[in-house]
Order: C-alpha cells, then structure tokens, then sequence
C-alpha cells in the first residue's frame, strides 16, 4: 500500500464519554477516518504511527444529521469512525501526560 496514503487514513482521535469509557475497559481508541478508509489500512497506519500491536479494528459508518436553517434544509458530512482495540500491554497516550 502507498505509505502517503496510510499516513492520511487517520483524521484524529474521536474523545467522547464512549469511547473514553472504551479505552478503559477494553483497551481499545476511537479515531476518525478516512470514509473510504478499510481496515487493513487503519490497523497499518495505528501501527506505524504509534508503534503499537492492533489485535482488532472495527469500523462504524456515521450518517450526517439533516439540519434546517432560514434557507432550507442540508445535511452535514457523514464520518467514519474506527474503534482501534490494542493487544495486551499496549497504549497509546493522546492526551500527553506520563
């Protein structure tokens, strides 16, 4: 696979009360990605990225919510997002602290 392209896959990190409560009980991180993003690429690019071992990646797809404003109706973006689940001893910091 193409290294840029594996270095793209991931948007950042999705921080919300899921997925801290998964990376608590089931040492596993929440990122968003690419839509069109599969899962060999987001488990390559977690291990290059964070130098760690992925037992697990799996992904949801997210509808855009229908908005109405003063000018009628739109839609905002549709995400994808990939619930990373590490092996054994792994971790990945996100928030920077020791």
């Amino acid at each position: 696979m193409n290294q840029e392209r594996i270095l793209r896959v991931l948007l950042g990190p999705h921080i919300s009360e899921k997925s801290t409560r998964a990376a608590e009980a089931g040492n596993q991180i929440v990122f968003k990605v690419l839509p069109d993003a599969s899962k060999l690429e987001i488990k390559q690019a977690v291990e290059k990225l964070f130098e760690v071992n992925v037992q697990s990646v799996s992904v949801v797809n997210c509808k855009g919510k229908e908005r109405r404003t003063k000018f009628g109706t739109g839609r905002r973006n549709h995400t994808k997002k990939a619930y990373v689940r590490l092996q054994a001893g792994q971790d990945i910091n996100l928030m920077g602290k020791e």
